[in-house]
């Protein structure tokens, strides 16, 4: 359900930016942030590549996962 927020012109901006690098527009760049913030507000120890890859991890179709055998 999408809600108006007002948030500030340069944190528009920025986010405009940072997407337009990263290929999101607008609000997938805002959510992208905002997901990352609440990962990092709750597990305070996990350093940002760690956030970023687990995030990258999940994201990872189940059919291109290989079986991993212990030797």
């Amino acid at each position: 359900m999408p809600v108006n927020v007002k948030i500030s012109d340069d944190l528009v901006a920025e986010a405009k930016r940072h997407g337009r690098v990263s290929h999101r527009s607008l609000p997938k760049q805002i959510e992208y942030w905002s997901r990352i913030g609440k990962i990092a507000e709750e597990n305070p120890d996990l350093p940002f590549s760690m956030i970023r890859d687990i995030l990258l991890a999940r994201e990872e179709p189940v059919d291109q996962l290989e079986e991993y055998s212990f030797a």
